[in-house]
């Protein structure tokens, strides 16, 4: 009879539902003021739609709305509802709140793509291969010894450079000339080229060389380039092949054997028109047509963005166009990828896309009406991109990089060409393969319609670039909710709730996610992180299962969120799904620098703006106190002589303390602007190079929360003191991003200017006096001007510091003699 009864209550226990789990997804990056906005709420129980968003700061509801019911099936979960909070515009860090859960916090802001563009070159830096500048060793010095070529098989040549094309170390000219074409795009096509920046020089190590970093990245490719293609008709396609897969190891301690010696050389293989060994039998190349024509579109976007900069180097391989136009219609055919042991390589089978796009490069480029007729001919005869018009995926006849290029960017030149016939069919062709995504999506939550193929992200990458050229292109504004979906998708709105970018959003808040333990031989060897990358992506479970499934080192983490129609593990094992690209993040470069939306702000490499309206000039005063305020008075008095509004920033410190009180009020009173300065003057990262953190997310939360609070009891609500200065003047990345989570924006005196020094006393071996920091300050003026410089003096000197040595007491002076130099003084807008 006991046996009997746990037999029943077992029973009765496996009949109860299982305990729900909800979960909230957002862009983690957040959103512009006029973006589509949408949190997607997935359970794998019965939920309602109805939703609320707070104010992070507040807690406060600004928004409730009702959401979109949406089929949760190709996920396997049991509802689903789109949340659509597009009417809130106001700037600011929100959560939405429904059916019991939080969403992670998130912000509203203009600025809140501005870097990006930027960061995806971290990791493209990291891959260079020759001199790398990561590690800071040569690597690979003896490429390469020529393979299948009819008279010079064995012949070592110099195809030194480049980049790594994953975590593996092969090269291939394929996705190589692919990513110097995006970023060349991304520089050509990019109304506010201020958005790149210059931080670092051609080596691609810090320092400025007076070139924009990506147009650096774009020549360290074209050298390589210009060395796989050193003759006419003499074109190499790939350095090293599967062999390389020897297990993890850093790329300078390379040792695997082509038979030339251990680390001593890897093959180099000649473009040949004919099939070449591929996992002991043989590709199916049957022409040149995708190499040469790749060759020439580069060649000729590359010399066009770098003629500037290196106009000898321009023309010469400017000068290779011509032949490798010749040669792509001379031998029509596509050209795959060698392997030699295992089945997996580029298996490109489109060609007619290649051609393409270079006539429509060289129509662009002002070039003549012949190549507008080669490039509309070649585009005809693939409308859409397949994968687009398929959606071909695992369980039909797939080959890995089958259609490739992923976005075809020749129907774009086209669709702009001004000729309005042509115009007309191409953006129709674009529209068509947005047409499919949408369709094929239907009402999935996320409004996902991307194959789950592997490397399904840049898929992707190239729909969510496709949409916002066909409404650049077009003004129609059909496919803008897709648009932002795909983008959000990116960004963490999917279901397993990551960033697919290593390393972004920087600021780790509760509640985000992005790789952190991605297929990486910097993980495994250094601890590192291959920040900037974008990853594979999800792949289809049974191609995981088929190529990847004993892979993973450890139980799945997301494994309730992995059983529907595609897998994502976290796993360094995960070779599939979580492993960046080197294609596949330049792919974003174009996008994610349209989205960079301030304009109107310098920042430094840790994101802080540090000039404000740099093309004009206008200089901010900035003050910052902690308790001691001795100088304010004389602050004031001189801001009042001359009519100038300041900048005051601020600690809970300061405010509290009595005897600064009354002077405050009269900082509020008189119009100036006061801000954040931290509650506690804390130190949110410590000294040094590397700059650790030393707080956490919740905590430097807390402690700004207690400082806006401060504010209010002088009458500055948050609303109107948006603009923060870290304490110390010191920050790192993770700390500046969890502030502009919370919705402000983070400022910093120009680097350069030399004042702030101004607290040093003369004991300490970095004391500066008056005179010279005032020197110095002109001198820099006269370098590098002031143009929407914050200029900061400190209002709070320590005792040991003479009287007349406190640099408050000649604002005036300084005043005086810039704006004799033409400058006006103003309040942070």
């Amino acid at each position: 009879m006991a046996r009997r009864l746990l037999l029943l209550a077992a029973a009765l226990v496996a009949l109860l539902p299982l305990h729900a789990q909800t979960w909230i997804r957002i862009n983690q990056v957040g959103y512009r003021p006029g973006d589509v906005k949408v949190a997607v709420l997935i359970s794998t129980g019965e939920t309602g739609g109805a939703f609320e968003v707070r104010d992070a700061m507040t807690g406060e509801t600004v928004l409730k709305s009702q959401g979109r019911a949406a089929d949760p099936s190709k996920w396997a979960l049991q509802s689903a509802w789109r949340l659509d909070f597009t009417s809130l515009d106001a700037p600011g860090s929100y959560f939405v709140v429904a059916d019991g859960v939080a969403s992670p916090v998130f912000r509203i802001g203009a600025d809140v793509y501005d870097g990006l563009a930027d960061f995806l070159l971290t990791y493209m830096r990291q891959q260079r291969c020759g001199d790398n500048p990561y590690n800071d060793h040569l690597c690979h010095q003896d490429d390469g010894y020529i393979v299948d070529h009819p008279t010079r098989t064995g012949e070592k040549i110099d195809v030194t450079g480049g980049w790594h094309d994953a975590t593996d170390y092969l090269q291939y000219m394929t996705t190589t000339s692919t990513s110097i074409y995006h970023m060349a795009f991304a520089w050509k096509y990019t109304e506010d080229k201020s958005v790149f920046k210059d931080l670092y020089d051609a080596t691609g190590r810090p320092g400025a060389n007076g070139i924009p970093d990506i147009l650096d990245e774009v020549k360290w490719g074209l050298d390589w380039l210009d060395k796989m293609n050193p003759a006419p008709r003499e074109m190499y396609y790939q350095i090293a092949d599967d062999r390389d897969h020897a297990g993890m190891r850093l790329p300078y301690l390379d040792s695997v054997d082509y038979g030339y010696g251990p680390g001593k050389g890897r093959p180099v293989y000649f473009v040949t028109g004919k099939p070449q060994i591929a996992h002991k039998k043989v590709n199916r190349t049957t022409g040149v047509s995708s190499a040469a024509g790749k060759f020439a579109s580069t060649f000729a976007l590359g010399a066009d963005v770098i003629r500037p900069w290196y106009p000898d180097f321009a023309g010469k391989i400017e000068g290779k166009v011509q032949d490798a136009w010749d040669f792509a219609l001379e031998v029509p055919g596509n050209t795959q990828t060698a392997c030699v042991i295992s089945p997996y390589f580029y298996e490109e089978d489109t060609w007619v896309d290649d051609v393409e796009l270079a006539a429509a490069t060289q129509y662009s480029l002002g070039k003549g009406d012949y190549w507008k007729q080669q490039a509309a001919y070649w585009g005809e005869l693939e409308p859409v991109s397949p994968w687009m018009e398929r959606g071909r995926g695992p369980g039909k006849e797939y080959h890995h990089y089958q259609w490739y290029p992923f976005i075809n960017l020749g129907h774009w030149l086209l669709a702009t060409s001004g000729d309005p016939a042509v115009s007309a069919e191409f953006t129709g062709y674009m529209r068509q393969g947005l047409q499919d995504l949408r369709e094929r999506a239907g009402n999935e939550p996320f409004l996902h319609g991307v194959p789950y193929l592997w490397c399904s992200n840049n898929l992707t990458s190239a729909a969510v670039t496709q949409a916002l050229l066909y409404e650049q292109a077009t003004g129609d504004t059909q496919f803008r909710e897709m648009e932002a979906a795909l983008r959000d998708w990116l960004l963490g709105c999917n279901p397993w709730g990551t960033s697919m970018i290593v390393g972004w959003p920087a600021a780790q808040m509760p509640g985000y996610d992005y790789p952190t333990d991605p297929h990486s031989s910097y993980v495994k060897m250094n601890g590192d992180l291959p920040l900037g990358g974008l990853i594979d992506g999800p792949i289809d479970r049974q191609l995981f299962l088929d190529r990847a499934g004993a892979a993973l080192t450890r139980p799945d983490d997301y494994e309730v969120l992995n059983q529907g129609a595609a897998v994502y593990h976290d796993d360094i094992g995960d070779y599939a799904s979580n492993e960046p690209t080197m294609d596949g993040t330049a792919g974003l470069t174009w996008y994610f620098a349209q989205l960079e939306g301030s304009g109107s702000f310098d920042k430094d490499r840790f994101g802080t703006i540090v000039r404000v309206n740099p093309d004009e000039k206008v200089i901010y005063l900035c003050f910052t106190a902690d308790e001691n305020f001795n100088g304010a008075e004389t602050i004031l008095k001189t801001l009042k002589k001359r009519r100038i509004k300041g900048n005051f920033f601020l600690t809970g410190n300061c405010m509290r303390y009595a005897p600064n009180q009354d002077v405050i009020r009269r900082i509020v009173e008189e119009g100036h602007y006061v801000g954040g300065h931290s509650d506690k003057h804390v130190l949110y990262c410590d000294w040094g190079a590397e700059r650790p953190t030393l707080m956490s997310a919740d905590s430097i939360i807390a402690d700004l929360r207690a400082n806006y609070a401060e504010l209010a009891k002088f009458g500055v609500q948050r609303e109107a003191a948006q603009w923060f200065l870290p304490p110390y003047e010191h920050y790192n990345a993770f700390s500046v991003g969890v502030l502009e989570s919370m919705g402000v924006q983070v400022v910093n005196y120009t680097p350069g200017i030399g004042t702030p020094a101004d607290y040093t006393t003369p004991d300490m071996k970095s004391y500066r006096r008056a005179q010279t920091l005032i020197d110095g300050l002109y001198q820099f003026e006269k370098e590098q001007g002031l143009n929407g410089a914050l200029l900061l003096i400190h209002p709070g000197i320590h005792q040991d510091r003479p009287e007349s040595e406190r640099l408050y007491n000649r604002l005036d002076e300084i005043i005086r003699y810039l704006k004799k130099k033409g400058y006006r003084f103003d309040r942070l807008p």
